[in-house]
This record gives C-alpha cells, structure tokens and sequence, in this order.
C-alpha cells in the first residue's frame, strides 16, 4: 500500500511540476508576444504554435491531478444512498473507469503513427507528441485510479463527493 502512495505521490509531483511549467511558458510566450506587437509592431512566429503545442500537457496534467483529489467525474447520488454495499460499488465503479482509461490509451497508441506524419508549420513538431500526451494522460489516469482502490476498499478514503450526507454537510459548514 505504501507502493501505491509513492506511485501516486510521484504522479501527482510530476503532473504538478508539468502543469506550472507549461503554464509559466504559455504566460510568457504570450506576454511577450503582446510586448513585441505594442512595441514593434511585430510578433514571433512560433507565438501561437508553442501554447498550441503546450495546451494538451496542460490540461492532462491539470485532469490527472483533478482524478487525484476525487474532483474529476463522481457521480455521489446512488453511493451517498447505500450502506453494506457501498465500498462494492465504489471498488467496481474504480476498476471499470481505470478500465475506461487504459482502453482510451490503447486506442490512442495506433494513432500515434498517423499523427506522426503531420507536422505543426512552424517548429515541425510531430501531431505524435499531442496524441502520445492523450495516450500517457489517459494510463495514468488508470493507474491513479487504480492506486486508490486499496484505500478505498478498506474505506480509510472515499472518494470527493462520496461521504456519507451527513458527514458531507459537516464538512461544507467548517
């Protein structure tokens, strides 16, 4: 179990660290094209491709880190309802949406050579790298799910949304 935490801990630090440096390099490209078009009336040519290239890590990383912390999908009206069965459906719900996910990513892998041929006009960057950043963000979305399937068996965890009601509204008054 302590495995399974480094893995998701890991995750999680690296998703971060692609998420703010995506972020600070879209910010600024785009701030010093805007300089340069007020100032010399001029901009870069790769100004609009890089944050197009950029935009998918974004938002894969900022999805991975958002199945993390349970915000991602969650439906809690049917789990909020049971009781002894509770942890069978969050446990079976987990391993059809890690299933989901890692179907997504094999299904994304034979994409990856047909996008290869594309390329972006300005930086010749191959469609390959947006569609492996799809790939990659759908296996470990898997494997964040996954990780968390221990905790949530035993029910030391549940996941965002899935408290029990009263507990829920406890939480949303503090």
């Amino acid at each position: 179990m302590e495995t399974l935490r480094f893995i998701d801990r890991a995750i999680g630090a690296a998703c971060r660290g692609v998420l703010y440096l995506t972020l600070g390099v879209v910010f600024v490209i785009l701030s010093a094209n805007v300089a340069l078009r007020y100032v010399a009336g001029t901009s870069l040519a790769s100004a609009s491709e890089l944050p197009e290239l950029l935009f998918p890590w974004l938002i894969m990383a900022g999805v991975v880190l958002a199945a993390q912390h349970g915000s991602h999908i969650a439906v809690v009206l049917v789990t909020q309802k049971l009781r002894g069965s509770r942890r069978w459906v969050l446990a079976g719900g987990s391993l059809a949406v890690a299933a989901l996910y890692a179907s997504l990513a094999i299904a994304a892998w034979p994409l990856m050579d047909i996008a290869a041929d594309e390329r972006s006009p300005i930086l010749q960057v191959p469609g390959s790298v947006s569609v492996g950043c799809l790939m990659l963000g759908f296996l470990l979305l898997a494997v964040v799910t996954l990780c968390k399937l221990p905790a949530l068996w035993v029910g030391a965890e549940a996941p965002h949304g899935h408290e029990e009601p009263e507990i829920a509204a406890t939480h949303q008054g503090a």
